[in-house]
């Protein structure tokens, strides 16, 4: 039997818009991948529904004790607050360079490329996002569209991208294809 693929879900300790974690979530694990929950610490994190908090969810490794080669990819989901403690994290923006380093497919929505932006990574990639990141992404380098996903091979890896949860059908079917995984 094939070793099952390992899908990082990249994470700050709350304000993460929960659709964005849990759906594509569920999707890994129907597609006979492995999610696995990344974060600053072990403990729990906070999902929200927009600004409302929700459910809490347990964090499998800290981001301190994470390495890209454990991983076949990785999932950035959005959320204001989320994508802002992600990007001040060393150890995150660490992670995604080295993720990036050994070519590993990434798929972020919404907010989630700040992330990117932070790490350095979005020069020549093509991608979307909330439409509040435009000026960043474009001024990082990135080639910005209002698009539902944008899938990107450019730079000998693969992004998916996303505006918000409205394009989460859209997002998981690309993100599966991207991370070698069929539902």
């Amino acid at each position: 039997m094939a070793e099952q693929k390992k899908i990082a879900f990249l994470v700050g300790t709350e304000g993460i818009e929960q659709v964005e974690l849990t759906d594509p979530w569920t999707h890994v694990e129907k597609a006979g991948g492995v999610p696995r929950l990344l974060a600053p610490k072990l403990g729990e994190v906070r999902g929200f529904n927009h600004l409302t908090p929700a459910d809490s969810f347990p964090v499998d490794t800290a981001y301190a004790d994470a390495s890209a080669e454990d991983y076949d990819g990785a999932v950035i989901p959005g959320g204001v607050a989320n994508a802002d403690f992600l990007r001040m994290d060393a150890d995150a923006v660490a992670l995604v360079k080295a993720l990036v380093a050994a070519g590993k497919p990434i798929a972020s929505i919404c907010h989630g490329p700040w992330l990117l932006v932070e790490a350095d990574v979005v020069r020549g990639k093509m991608l979307t996002s909330f439409p509040s990141l435009r000026t960043d992404i474009r001024n990082a380098g990135g080639d910005w569209e209002d698009q539902e996903v944008r899938v990107c091979d450019m730079n000998g890896w693969t992004l998916v991208t996303s505006r918000n949860p409205d394009d989460l059908p859209a997002f998981n079917r690309e993100a599966l294809k991207a991370f070698g995984l069929a539902e």
